[in-house]
């Protein structure tokens, strides 16, 4: 019974990090969150940044909220979205970009490797 706990814990945590990441995107954070978006995505900077802050928001939202037989699923698809948007922290790297308190390269390379902690994280709490 503890490991449910712990594993219900964690999904619920990721899930409020998701909300809290995209309410940013939409609000307090879109600046430092548009520096993040790579130059060759098709859209225009800040229309992906709110577009991604949506999806973050309904991802987090489902995680707390979805009946533990879709679970599996949206663990599944939250590990996509983090893998979908580690192009954007290799740009930041690239590119020197400064934002979120990442101000070296070493800070920004630091944070490549927690990404996939990220994906880890969303597959192992859900993981029925």
């Amino acid at each position: 019974m503890k490991e449910e706990s712990i594993k219900k814990t964690t999904k619920i945590l990721l899930g409020a990090g998701l909300i809290f990441a995209g309410i940013g995107h939409l609000t307090f954070a879109r600046k430092a969150f548009r520096a993040q978006v790579p130059d060759w995505v098709p859209l225009e900077k800040d229309n992906a940044v709110v577009q991604s802050g949506f999806v973050e928001i309904a991802l987090g939202t489902a995680l707390i909220l979805a009946p533990e037989k879709h679970e599996q699923t949206i663990g599944k698809i939250a590990a996509g979205l983090f893998i979908a948007v580690f192009p954007g922290n290799i740009a930041q790297y690239k590119n020197r970009r400064s934002t979120f308190g990442l101000d070296t390269n070493a800070k920004r390379l630091a944070r490549l490797f927690f990404q996939p902690a990220l994906v880890y994280w969303a597959l192992k709490s859900t993981d029925n």
